[in-house]
């Protein structure tokens, strides 16, 4: 019999055939489109009414963000290339893991060329202007339909984006 982590409510095999199936995406399967610059990026997974949503960019060194504050969490995983934030002084390189709480407000700089990050959002990004008001605000659902409209223009089709 198979127990949970405490061992003292058993997990009857039979309700295995119940649990949702694992959804995979192959490395091939959804491709980066150019958002300008040579500057790339892919949506693998939106929960629109969660408001989350799962990205991956490759920046090229010079690319700079606009300063923008997370009403969620955010987590960045890097894979290659460095990036900072102006406003910090730690540089993320590969292999580097990122938490930033809600409400941080930062500007992403990349310093290497083919930084390729892999972000997990939770709510909206808040772009603000020189005087911190709110210039436009980027949400899953929004960053989903961009990227949708940019695979159809770049010759991609729509691809089969993870939406639950």
């Amino acid at each position: 019999m198979l127990t949970s982590p405490e061992g003292v409510r058993p997990i009857k095999r039979e309700w295995l055939h119940r649990a949702p199936s694992a959804v995979h995406i192959g490395a091939a399967d959804l491709p980066f489109v150019d958002i300008g610059g040579g500057n790339l990026l892919r949506v693998l997974q939106v929960f629109p009414s969660e408001n989350i949503w799962v990205t991956e960019n490759v920046f090229q060194a010079g690319f700079e963000s606009p300063m923008h504050m997370h009403t969620g969490s955010v987590w960045g995983h890097t894979f290659s290339g460095a990036w900072k934030y102006l406003e910090s002084d730690f540089v993320n390189r590969a292999g580097s893991f990122l938490f930033e709480p809600a409400s941080s407000v930062h500007t992403l700089q990349i310093l290497e060329n083919d930084t390729r990050v892999r972000w997990h959002i939770h709510g909206a990004n808040l772009n603000l202007d020189a005087e911190g008001g709110i210039a436009s605000i980027v949400f899953g659902k929004a960053r989903l339909d961009t990227y949708w409209q940019l695979c159809e223009e770049q010759g991609h089709g729509r691809p089969a984006v993870m939406v639950l």
